[in-house]
């Protein structure tokens, strides 16, 4: 089996799992869909006989070496779908082809900048978790990011929102009411006791959580 074929059907199980889906039939009819389009269980097998899953009756189950390895694979995914939607402005197409492409042939140190450079993003463009690397965790940056939390954005800067990540779907309403979506530009006032953004002629204040889920890229300050 290719390692881009292992790849696929591995990130297949992951996503799926994501779904509460981890029965065989489901993993196979995905598959079918999104990535291997003739897989079939001898595939699954031949996963299983690598030390990568078991097969528990109809269950597939990732084992540690499987799981490290479709979590690398998924991670790579997501990161450039946040690459080609939020910096390169590409059509969602273009993006999930781009995607599925450079999952299988980034390296680890390529992986690590392009998390930087986006600003350790915790969400892919479609709301799903990515799996967070080294980088995340230690935040130690050999390249400035382009793209970077409201929670350590400069104060008074002016920044373009790129994405939102909210833990819960209502605020993503409530912050779209008061004009805060992805494309505002806005400017950074205060961080405590409460964040206090400006976008055009309003002037709104955060809760720090919320702040921690707006995503800025840096803007030059016009009329200012």
């Amino acid at each position: 089996m290719s390692s881009r074929r292992l790849e696929e059907l591995l990130e297949t199980v992951f996503t799926e799992r994501e779904e509460q889906r981890d029965q065989v039939e489901s993993i196979l009819s995905h598959a079918a869909v999104a990535h291997a389009p003739d897989a079939v269980r001898a595939d699954l097998e031949a996963l299983a006989a690598g030390g990568l899953l078991q097969l528990e009756g109809s269950a597939v189950l990732l084992t540690p070496p499987g799981e490290a390895r479709a979590r690398d694979v998924v991670r790579r995914h997501r990161l450039t779908e946040r690459l080609f939607k939020d910096l390169l402005a590409v059509s969602d197409s273009t993006m999930e082809d781009q995607a599925c492409e450079l999952e299988h042939i980034l390296s680890p140190e390529a992986t690590e900048s392009v998390c930087t450079l986006l600003g350790h993003p915790p969400t892919c463009p479609h709301g799903r978790p990515i799996p967070p690397g080294a980088c995340c965790g230690a935040f130690q940056k050999t390249l400035r990011p382009l793209v970077t939390g409201l929670s350590h954005f400069e104060l008074g800067a002016t920044g373009r929102i790129v994405f939102i990540a909210p833990k819960f779907h209502d605020r993503m309403d409530r912050l779209a009411a008061l004009g805060v979506i992805p494309g505002s530009e806005l400017r950074l006032h205060q961080r405590s006791p409460s964040y206090v953004i400006e976008i055009g002629e309003t002037t709104i204040a955060l809760d720090p959580e919320i702040a921690g889920e707006i995503f800025v890229k840096p803007v030059e300050c016009r009329g200012r």
